[in-house]
């Protein structure tokens, strides 16, 4: 039997050494060759930033499947990229809701794809459960009745960020720099709103657009004049390989203070030395107690070598939550929304490696925790 099933070009991976002990309701003794059941994973798994998506998706398709699949099927991944992009998400979301073969997607991982692929997904006529695992803006809140997350918002991002930088940094003289899309005007507005109420001062917020980091658009001129203004506190709201840029030039201009962002800054760790000491709020983090999140590290690092982020872990508890929907109800599109949209609300809320998986009216989680990271050689790790 094949532990691991996929419609990609992507290279095979082993399975874990270890399987992880989480049991998904409605797996059976054997899944039977060549009878399958089709998900797809939507996302940017080809930037590096991201791969934990697509590692940690092979991960729980290969359990599930080593565990027996789903009412005795196959699980296979169909996996697309997106690289970010919203006319790309726009795309695979037209060829995926196409395709009676997928019953249900995890993706798409970033809030400006989710956002542009919604309305073809929750298309009336044949709408299609997309649960994203990473998407924050507060307006996938309204996106439709088949768009989920598994993640929290920037509603609670922003106050978790804005509350470290004034109870345990006692800074408050921000400036924020913010990507201007709908992941960065969300931050944006989470954190300011929340730091002001907390008594800090937003010296300045300016917006800025990826191609224009290295043109005449470059962040410096904002740089300079927050520090002119002596902040101690600069907030990036936006995508890691962005935060490298701008936080390149604000320590060439010689800005030593804190540095911070929401989950968007994740890859940061990535960047090198200029990176150690950033905050970073994340709704997971490989370094937190709790005996299926040390599982699931402890068996991604013996599969990749690697550990988990966020996105890995959120991932792999979208995969298996449409697993155990599968498994109760049949590989059927509605049928799946409907079991999702009682997860929490009339069946029981379900217990992830990231923590309890509980869907409100809209779709998003309830009483999700934001915690706050730091990092430190390349790691991203609970800040202390």
């Amino acid at each position: 039997m094949r532990a691991i099933s996929m419609r990609h070009d992507a290279p095979h991976r082993r399975p874990a050494g270890a399987v992880l002990a989480l049991a998904a309701a409605g797996l059976t003794a054997c899944a039977q060759p060549g009878n399958t059941v089709e998900i797809a994973l939507a996302g940017p798994v080809s930037t590096p930033a991201y791969v934990s998506m697509q590692h940690a998706a092979n991960m729980a398709v290969a359990e599930i499947n080593a565990a027996g699949g789903v009412g005795g099927r196959t699980l296979e991944l169909v996996v697309r990229d997106d690289s970010t992009r919203p006319e790309r998400a726009i795309a695979i979301a037209t060829e995926l809701v196409a395709d009676p073969r997928v019953v249900a997607v995890v993706g798409h991982l970033n809030s400006a794809a989710t956002l542009a692929a919604a309305p073809i997904y929750n298309d009336p006529a044949r709408g299609l459960v997309n649960v994203s695992p990473a998407s924050s803006s507060p307006l996938v809140t309204d996106a439709g009745p088949w768009t989920f997350r598994v993640c929290p918002s920037d509603l609670q991002h922003g106050p978790a960020l804005a509350a470290w930088a004034v109870n345990h940094l006692r800074d408050r003289r921000a400036v924020v720099l913010y990507s201007n899309d709908d992941y960065g005007r969300g931050v944006l507005t989470s954190f300011s709103d929340a730091f002001r109420a907390l008594g800090g001062q937003v010296l300045s917020q300016d917006p800025y657009l990826p191609a224009m980091l290295d043109s005449i658009g470059n962040p410096d001129p904002y740089l300079r004049r927050g520090i002119r203004n002596h902040m101690n506190v600069l907030v990036i709201a936006g995508q890691a390989a962005d935060g490298a840029a701008v936080l390149r030039q604000a320590r060439a201009d010689g800005y030593a203070g804190a540095v911070m962002g929401a989950d968007g800054l994740t890859g940061l760790r990535d960047a090198g030395s200029v990176a150690n000491g950033v905050y970073v709020s994340s709704a997971w983090l490989p370094d937190q107690p709790g005996e299926a999140s040390q599982q699931f590290v402890q068996a991604y690092r013996e599969r990749y070598n690697a550990a988990p982020d966020q996105f890995g872990a959120m991932t792999y508890d979208a995969v298996r939550l449409l697993a155990q929907a599968i498994g109760e109800v049949g590989p059927d599109r509605t049928a799946i929304r409907n079991y999702l949209e009682r997860v929490g609300r009339g069946s029981p809320a379900f217990r992830g490696v990231s923590g309890t998986i509980a869907f409100d009216q809209n779709g998003d989680v309830a009483n999700t925790n934001v915690v706050v990271g730091v990092i430190r050689d390349g790691k991203l790790v609970s800040a202390q």
